[in-house]
């Protein structure tokens, strides 16, 4: 990152940790950092990070790009749903991640597929190559991938027109009172300025954010629990988790947007079943799982509480 700014009267007087990180859109800790590594300065020059800016101010912002990396194959099995020559789905298990990213670099669905398929599509680089939707690391069930860039493209389609359908089945935490419901609301990143915060996403106003539709249907009610099959118009980061926290129903055993439970450990929240065009035959194609073994013990666990 090269970014230059001139800092305004308005902005006098802030710290330039805390001004930095919003104006490059950075993590707090990550402007502090950079910081101390002098690639943030002032009129070129190394300060601290507690310094209260001065309107006239140049603050650049050098950071230098990270190293390149390439996904690497590696013998991790995978529970194949289904493959042909253009798509290939799989169940994945909870904790693992989808694709290689700084701090978590293998053991990841990608590098499991790369020793599989030898080739997948390279429209999302080498860190991503045939991840056409993501599921988070805590959440289990069906993921599409795609072999070649053409079929990428065909399933990327049906994301973007809200033709691909993929319902989930959560327990959350409360009686959700309506057998049937659809929320509306915009999702973006956390406005919150501490590095906790910002790793987050959040319900935003109308006019910020990106439209995010989820509709929930109640399939069991039990003493202090709900669970519910959840299908998604839309895919938003962390769709399911930020629109069932919003609600006051947050997914049990969610760690970030729901309360700590020692008793609940894992994130009780599966994509059930998966149903797409084929984008080189044009067949329907619907998948679908049982749910598994982690989610079928806490049932059993909130159905005798």
């Amino acid at each position: 990152m090269n970014a230059k700014i001139i800092v305004k009267e308005a902005d006098a007087k802030t710290r330039l940790d805390v001004f930095a990180a919003q104006v490059f859109d950075l993590s707090r800790s990550n402007v502090q950092r950079h910081i101390e590594e002098g690639h943030v300065q002032i009129n070129g020059r190394k300060m601290q990070k507690k310094y209260d800016i001065k309107a006239g101010d140049i603050i650049t912002c050098t950071i230098p790009q990270p190293e390149a990396y390439e996904a690497v194959p590696e013998p991790i099995p995978l529970d194949i749903i289904y493959e042909d020559k253009d798509v290939i789905i799989i169940n994945k298990p909870q904790g693992m991640v989808v694709h290689p990213a700084p701090g978590n670099l293998n053991g990841t669905l990608v590098n499991g597929l790369l020793h599989h398929c030898k080739d997948l599509s390279g429209v999302n680089g080498v860190m991503r190559p045939g991840i056409v939707h993501r599921l988070d690391k805590d959440t289990s069930g069906l993921i599409a991938v795609a072999k070649h860039d053409k079929s990428h493209h065909g399933l990327a389609e049906q994301l973007e027109n809200r033709t691909m359908g993929r319902t989930y089945h959560a327990l959350v935490r409360g009686i959700v009172k309506q057998d049937n419901l659809t929320i509306n609301q915009n999702i973006g990143r956390h406005p919150g300025r501490n590095s906790a915060e910002r790793k987050k996403m959040a319900v935003l106003p109308p006019n910020k954010g990106k439209t995010a539709i989820t509709h929930i249907k109640v399939l069991q009610r039990y003493t202090n629990h709900t669970l519910a099959e959840v299908k998604l118009e839309t895919g938003r980061t962390h769709q399911i988790r930020v629109h069932m926290a919003y609600k006051q129903h947050p997914i049990l055993g969610d760690p970030v947007y729901g309360p700590k439970d020692t008793k609940i450990l894992k994130q009780v929240l599966h994509a059930k079943s998966l149903q797409f065009i084929h984008p080189m035959t044009g067949k329907l194609l619907f998948f679908d799982t049982a749910l598994p073994l982690y989610f079928n013990e806490v049932l059993s666990l909130v159905s005798k509480s």
